[in-house]
């Protein structure tokens, strides 16, 4: 922690507390946390309610309620398919969002604000397990480059007002996230959730295949979106610093394996058919969470254990819809 001003992290819990994006598969999770553990004070907006691409009502918003912390895990997400076909929107969105958001939140007063980015901001090549000084060493995985540089240029903003006007702005980087208010459409999802959809559409159809993307051969790390609400609120809590903290959950598994396991907890009997004329995308993305590990927080939900809840979610919550 440098002398920016330790206090900062010693969160008051009668605090207003802005979670932009509440409404997604991470705000959504953070705002269970933050209520589990009794931080009550919670200002919620949907998008309807507030365009976060809209400069003058983002700027209207903070004048108005002034929230001491702000949680920035608003964003325009996707997989491979969405990054490929909808590159300007990944990056200008996600821009507009940060900076409207990252500005207002220091001119009005916040005490603290944490910004959420992605482990896609590594170089395609980063040596594994990717630790924070990877950051900008080499070229990007150009299937999500467009959301990737956003997101660089979100840590590279917070590192800015921090420099420049002494301001307490911190930056998380997750791993891959799933669990429940995930995106299961059929296209622009992310690997787990897609997943989950096929084989169990798979499944009540009788279908004989599954086909998915890819060799199967690349690895990835998972963490329970629970976990990663977790880690905000202890870092919002412990940490304040220059460096971004990666957060994951230590463990990789190949989409092989992934897909079997999904295939498993679904319940899909028929077989898996890979298309290797499609990309696996990055080789591998294991990170480098020591720096979280030393300050004293770890993952606790096991892999299986989160696919079984997760599922049992999708089918209570968007098939029945």
């Amino acid at each position: 922690m440098t002398a920016i001003d330790a206090v900062t992290s010693k969160l008051d819990k009668s605090g207003k507390i802005f979670v932009a994006g509440h409404r997604g598969l991470v705000g959504s999770a953070i705002v269970r946390r933050l209520r589990a553990v009794g931080y009550n004070n919670l200002i919620l907006r949907s998008h309807t309610e507030l365009d976060l691409t809209n400069q003058s009502a983002v700027k209207t918003f903070f004048s108005l309620e002034k929230p001491q912390y702000v949680i920035l895990a608003a964003a325009k997400v996707g997989g491979i398919h969405a990054n490929s076909t909808y590159p300007a929107d990944f990056i200008t969105i996600n821009l507009q969002i940060q900076t409207n958001v990252i500005d207002s939140a220091y001119r009005y007063g916040t005490k603290k604000l944490l910004f959420l980015g992605s482990s896609c901001i590594y170089p395609k090549h980063a040596p594994q397990p990717i630790p924070e000084s990877s950051l900008l060493t080499g070229p990007l995985e150009p299937t999500n480059e467009w959301y990737a540089v956003a997101k660089i240029a979100g840590i590279k903003m917070c590192q800015a007002y921090r420099i420049q006007h002494n301001w307490d702005a911190i930056s998380a980087m997750p791993t891959n996230l799933y669990g429940p208010n995930d995106n299961f459409h059929p296209e622009n999802s992310h690997v787990l959730p897609a997943l989950m959809r096929r084989f169990h559409e798979a499944k009540v159809a009788g279908g004989k295949e599954v086909v998915v993307w890819g060799s199967g051969a690349a690895l990835r790390e998972f963490l329970h979106v629970d976990d990663l609400a977790d880690s905000v609120v202890f870092l919002l809590e412990n940490y304040s610093d220059l460096g971004h903290v990666n957060v994951g959950s230590g463990k990789e598994v190949s989409i092989k394996e992934l897909a079997e396991m999904v295939k498993e907890v679904v319940g899909f009997e028929g077989e898996i058919v890979w298309d290797k004329s499609k990309p696996d995308g990055t080789p591998r993305k294991l990170m480098d969470c020591s720096t979280i590990a030393k300050m004293g927080w770890e993952p606790k939900i096991s892999l299986r254990d989160g696919l079984v809840g997760t599922y049992e979610w999708y089918v209570g919550n968007v098939v029945k819809q």
